[in-house]
């Protein structure tokens, strides 16, 4: 009798693509219900041309591709394709609903996520989307009125919801990854254990105008007594380092394998301020100097920033503003003062709760 029983248990559909910044988050969200429900069902919709399309499916996880595009200003006859596109897109994903029958469809982000969480709204199954970034994107503001419920990384990108039943601050899930990776220890870099040591990185493919900018920099830094591992980008590391010489408180590499367990051993991080890095930044109580990139949607990366620095526990440089000078004044400024005792102890009481748990714990609540 046992054998022929069907065991009841969670099904969720979960959609998001086109970026790490919205894919990480969805898996991150799915390695905590894995982790709570032991009889799981998932099925990932995403893009058939993205970069979800190969790491999903690696993850032993079902994956279906569906075709759409984001709109674009230039490419119109795209954008007329793209309309008939999300009305076939949310006739599939309704099929699929209809066949699987998820109790809940959750959304991180991207233009794939529009037709999907549209789909679940139509047949009345439960909904949630999660925003990452400060200033919310046009899809998720697009869905807010057709969800039960919405979750936030930045207080301050709330108010992009308004039309929602409810909103959320849970934080980023990507910052749990952080916390669990293993520490890499400075010393691997050849640096003391008692060293104050400064990662400056734009990213994991660097930024050739930062570079130019923080090679004068790195010349003026050889009477610090803090270290830096500078991190150029892998494709611009032999450019950077042409025709160079270092202070021996420098080390240039061109790229760090586990860069958040190398933050769990440094001093202070300055660095861009996409969503996953400050997720990062927070989960680990890492103060920052932060570098908004001014070429991304909306310049959402300096709203981000600008999160923390009302939050008082980093510092904002625009780029527009970086010199030399400026950037040693601000690092000298912050680790030689009260201020970077006042930044850790602020980082030190924000909300440790994980945001996946706190998303996890709504959803269960939601589906009551």
């Amino acid at each position: 009798m046992y054998n022929i029983l069907k065991v009841i248990g969670l099904k969720i559909i979960i959609s998001a693509g086109g970026t790490g910044g919205h894919i990480y988050p969805a898996l991150a969200i799915l390695k905590k219900f894995r982790e709570k429900e032991k009889n799981l069902e998932v099925i990932y919709i995403g893009t058939h041309d993205r970069m979800e399309k190969d790491i999903v499916p690696k993850m032993g996880i079902k994956y279906v591709p569906i075709e759409i595009y984001g709109f674009s200003k230039t490419k119109i006859l795209r954008d007329i394709k793209n309309v008939f596109l999300i009305k076939k897109a949310i006739n599939k994903c309704m099929d699929i609903m209809k066949e699987f029958k998820p109790d809940i469809v959750i959304g991180t982000g991207g233009y794939v996520t529009y037709p999907v969480i549209r789909a679940a709204h139509k047949l009345g199954i439960k909904t949630f989307i999660h925003e990452q970034n400060s200033i919310a994107g046009k899809s998720n503001i697009t869905l807010a009125k057709y969800v039960d419920l919405v979750g936030v990384s930045f207080k301050n990108s709330e108010d992009y919801f308004k039309a929602a039943k409810k909103v959320l601050y849970t934080g980023n899930p990507c910052g749990e990854n952080a916390l669990l990776v293993p520490k890499i220890s400075k010393t691997t870099y050849g640096f003391k254990e008692s060293d104050k040591l400064i990662i400056i990185v734009a990213g994991s493919l660097g930024s050739s105008s930062l570079n130019e900018k923080f090679k004068a920099f790195l010349k003026l830094v050889g009477k610090e007594e803090y270290k830096i591992i500078y991190i150029t980008g892998k494709n611009l590391y032999d450019d950077f380092i042409k025709d160079m010489t270092f202070p021996k408180n420098v080390l240039v590499v061109p790229y760090v394998d586990n860069l958040a367990g190398l933050m769990k051993d440094a001093y202070l991080i300055v660095s861009r301020a996409g969503a996953s890095t400050i997720s990062e930044i927070l989960a680990l109580k890492l103060p920052s100097i932060l570098i908004p990139s001014p070429y991304v949607a909306n310049n959402h990366q300096y709203y981000n920033a600008l999160d923390l620095v009302n939050m008082h526990v980093a510092n904002l440089i625009e780029e527009k503003d970086l010199d030399a000078n400026l950037i040693q004044i601000t690092i000298n400024e912050l680790i030689n003062t009260d201020k970077y005792r006042e930044f850790k102890k602020n980082l030190e009481h924000l909300n440790t709760k994980e945001a996946s748990t706190i998303i996890y714990e709504n959803i269960k609540e939601l589906l009551k």
